[in-house]
Order: C-alpha cells, then structure tokens, then sequence
C-alpha cells in the first residue's frame, strides 16, 4: 500500500489498521531541537477523538500517543519520530458480514479486488478514517513549530447537510468541538445531524481552512505548487471528495475583470485588495492569507438498509451495517485538514 508522503524535506508514513493492536506514523526529516509540547499535542487529538459526542461514533479511544523514538527530553533529536496509538475499544464482530458483502460507498469491493481477500476489513482495515490520528500527531507537532514561526492555521465548518454558515472566516472559532461561527447555522447543522441519526443517515458538509502570516514566496510553478502539495495530502483523508482555493469553482461564472485580484500597497507592502485567489498564484504564496474549502461526504456506514452482492454468491443481497458510526464526521476532520496543511506548508518552507 502507498502510505507514504515523500515530500522535498519530510516523509511521513502512516501505519496501521483501524482494528490492529496499534496505529502510528513516522515522520522523518525533522531537524533536532523542535520542542513538542505534548500536553497541547494531546488536547489537539482530543479534537479528533472518537466517542465524546452525540454527533460522533460511540467508540471511545483515548488516543494518547506513544514515542518509540526521535523524542528526547520534550525535542526533537534528529532520528525518524515514531509514535503509536494503541486501539483499545475495538468490536471486529461486527464487520464480519464485510468479507462477502462490500459496504456501498466504502472501499471494502476495491479492497477486495486489489488485494485478493487478503486485506483486513475489520472497521474498514487500513481504509479506516482511524487512520487520520496518526496524522494529526505528526500534523500537530509541525502545527506547533509553524506557530512558533508566526504562521497560524485554523479551520471551520463552512456547511453542514445544506445548512451554510454565512460568517466571514477572519478570526479562529470559540468552539473548537463544534468550530461554527454563526450560532443560529451551528443550532440548524445540529439539528439536522441529530435528524439524519434518528433516520439511520447520515450528512457530509464542506470545511474551509486558512493559513495566515504565510510569507510570499513559498512554493513552487508546476508540480510542486501549493495547492499540489496541500490537495495531495488532504486527499489522503478518507471522506474528502473535492477542494477548491480561494473563490474556486465560483470563479468559473466570473469575468476577469472581477475575479482578478487588484493590488495595493498596506504599510509598505504589496498586498491584494481581495482575495479571490486564495493566497496563491503560480502555486506560490502571495503573502495574503492561503484559504481552501474540502468538501466532506456523508459517513457511508448507515443504519438504513442497502443492496449489496454477495461476493461468494454472486446474489444481490440487501445489507444492514451494524456497529459504530458517525451520523457526520465533519467535526472530527476539522483538526485533520489543520494537520495536512501544516505538514504540506512545512514542507514546502
């Protein structure tokens, strides 16, 4: 499996299955003397975590990384950073029905046909959102160094189930379970999530995420461009379906001359008097604040009943999935997005 980022400083790799004894990552590159304040990196995977509310999965992990290596006295020593979360809230009972009928929209049938029956499908293997912890531990750590450059990254829930929230993104939410700027749009998102789980649904919803303070000049024309790099590493996120920077898609239906972006002069500098450009020209940062939105589908695993075909049958088969699942993981991507930008952003610089 390709579970490897290779970028031009750092390497990351993720391992690990949802159901295994333990799920991890290295991160190789990192130069010696990074401080790691672990109590904040805990209170950051704690944002992520399963089973802490009525809008996520009932699976409880506690989530506390263990290093193996690369870590000495609170830095950073130069060797590869490993760490572990151990899985202790697993029930791999109740994917059993998995080996003979692939869950629509999950990868269990692609699994299946790439790797023979021999993949691990217990909680979606090593297909699982589960694996997104690991990433923020690395994502985190590398948060915490960017801040340390001046360099802050949040994100939001822009929209939920068709419920969007109007607010202008210029300042970092409150509520960073529920990272919502409009209170009356947070009320409605709840309400419909909570809806979509009496029916034994589920909704999606779009996150958008901005870098400030990011220096001009950082990235690359072509291959190695910002949103190269960025939409690479989102992507590695499950439940992502589609990104887009700046006015995006909206700027299909625009003219030129109002989708350019005019310059001005701010204390000296060259800034741009709009930003529709999302903070990037040429995939290289223009020193205005980097913003992109990823939109998230609805959890697949739903209570409701669905057709199937049974592998070994060949039969059409009507499925009910069984176990825990999220009636909508987009709170819980939030810290996510935060974590791959920081590590594509890293890397770049």
């Amino acid at each position: 499996m390709s579970s490897t980022f290779h970028g031009n400083r750092i390497s990351l790799t993720v391992f690990g299955q949802s159901h295994s004894e333990a799920i991890g990552m290295t991160l190789d590159g990192l130069p010696a003397g990074i401080a790691v304040d672990t109590d904040a990196l805990q209170q950051f995977l704690m944002r992520r975590a399963p089973g802490r509310h009525e809008w996520s999965t009932p699976r409880t992990e506690e989530d506390a990384p263990e290093f193996l290596s690369g870590l000495k006295d609170g830095f950073t020593c130069g060797a590869p950073l490993t760490a572990i979360i151990r899985n202790r809230n697993t029930r791999s009972r109740d994917y059993s029905m998995l080996k003979v009928l692939p869950r629509p929209g999950h990868a269990d049938l692609t699994a299946e046909i790439k790797y023979h029956g021999y993949q691990d499908y217990a909680g979606g293997g090593h297909f699982s959102g589960r694996l997104t912890a690991p990433l923020c531990i690395a994502g985190g750590i590398i948060l915490q160094e960017l801040e340390r450059q001046g360099i802050s990254i949040h994100a939001r829930i822009t929209a939920i189930a068709g419920i969007e929230d109007p607010s202008p993104f210029d300042m970092a939410p409150e509520d960073m379970e529920f990272p919502v700027l409009d209170a009356a749009a947070k009320k409605a998102m709840l309400e419909k999530i909570a809806r979509a789980k009496a029916e034994g649904d589920s909704v999606g919803g779009v996150i958008e995420c901005m870098a400030c303070n990011l220096p001009a000049g950082i990235g690359e024309p072509m291959f190695d461009g910002l949103e190269n790099q960025i939409a690479r590493l989102v992507f590695a996120v499950p439940a992502v379906k589609g990104i887009e920077f700046g006015a995006g898609f909206s700027a299909a239906r625009l003219r030129g001359s109002e989708n350019n972006d005019a310059y001005c002069l701010e204390n000296g500098n060259i800034r741009t008097c709009t930003n529709h450009a999302g903070g990037i020209l040429g995939g290289i940062s223009n020193g205005m604040p980097l913003l992109f939105r990823a939109a998230i589908k609805p959890t697949p695993s739903i209570a409701k009943p669905q057709q199937s075909v049974n592998l070994k049958t060949r039969q059409i088969q009507e499925l009910t999935v069984s176990g825990r699942h999220d009636p909508c993981i987009v709170p819980r991507a939030v810290p996510v997005m935060e974590a791959v930008t920081a590590l594509a952003l890293y890397d770049l610089i």
